[in-house]
């Protein structure tokens, strides 16, 4: 990788480390709910109309919008909200490595190896001491929805592989338009319209700024940077670039939101990101067929079906 190029991955993991404390800004002066839908309209518009039209299936743009855009960041901006940790999330959420794994190797077929297998043990063990560090600090079921959240998201990483979007950004402004109703109809129903009005009403431009980081910084300059480097790059010397989110995210979060990080999180670091490590870079075992064994394919030969997304986290 050229080393502009490399700079270039580790801004984006600076970007979307530096994210999760510019989401903890934005709570402060908006609803969860109401946030993450300013979140995907601000995202989608004006870019929608200059993207040109979808290029994969609209089943694939629906799901991966539901799944990911409502489920996934509607429960992370819930438990950031309810008290999880600004660090502590960006760490957690790595834990949608294991969770992929888990759902392609049941949907897909796509067996782990035995190193993939010890790194989610040991990602799983971070879990529960990153567990433990919160539930003596912090509200347990926050970071249980933070947990659901990096499960929807290994769901939405499993139906992009199936989707296979041939333009990262192309896919990601059509997905943002999918939640954008649904995340406003669920604020209304539960945070309340009069809540919601109130924030808009009280907009200012701490608040503003809050939305447009998320929505043009994070996720347009950053899924359509991830994007343009995949095309140029294998995915396994791009992806690992995404192990360096948590080490931005918890510096961030201590530098602009004074959260402490204690030696039991610094351990849960240590080992989710160990783990995470061994289930990225590792590939998973190809099924025993007999088409796999007479048309064997070459290890640096890309394989069919396989798009710029696939490896690219969702932040």
């Amino acid at each position: 990788m050229r080393p502009a190029h490399l700079l270039l991955a580790v801004l984006v993991a600076a970007v979307w480390g530096v994210n999760f404390a510019v989401i903890e800004i934005g709570l402060g002066h908006f609803p969860p709910l109401l946030f993450s839908a300013l979140r995907f309209l601000v995202a989608a518009l004006p870019a929608v109309f200059l993207v040109g039209r979808p290029k994969v299936a609209w089943k694939w743009i629906v799901a991966v919008g539901l799944v990911l855009g409502v489920a996934k960041f509607g429960l992370l901006f819930v438990g950031m909200d309810a008290g999880m940790p600004a660090g502590l999330s960006s760490l957690v959420l790595q834990i949608q490595s294991v969770f992929t794994a888990g759902i392609a190797f049941a949907f897909l077929g796509e067996r782990p190896t035995p190193v993939r297998l010890l790194g989610m043990a040991v990602a799983l063990a971070g879990i529960g001491v990153a567990a433990a560090d919160e539930g003596a600090s912090g509200p347990l079921g926050a970071f249980a929805l933070v947990i659901a959240a990096a499960a929807c998201w290994g769901a939405s990483n499993v139906l992009t592989r199936k989707a296979s979007p041939p333009d990262a950004l192309n896919f990601m402004v059509w997905v943002s338009t999918v939640p954008v109703l649904p995340l406003l109809a669920l604020s209304l129903l539960t945070e309340g319209p009069s809540r919601d009005l109130a924030a808009l009403r009280a907009l200012d431009w701490q608040g503003a700024g809050t939305v447009v980081y998320v929505a043009w910084v994070a996720t347009v300059f950053g899924f359509g940077t991830w994007g343009w480097l995949l095309h140029r790059h294998p995915a396994s010397t791009v992806a690992p670039f995404s192990l360096l989110v948590p080490v931005f995210g918890m510096t961030s979060a201590a530098v602009f939101l004074n959260e402490p990080v204690s030696g039991l999180r610094w351990c849960a670091a240590a080992l989710l990101v160990g783990g995470v490590t061994l289930t990225s870079v590792t590939p998973p075992a190809k099924p025993t067929t007999p088409q796999n064994q007479t048309n064997k394919t070459p290890l640096t030969q890309p394989t069919q079906g396989r798009g710029p997304m696939d490896d690219a986290p969702l932040r």
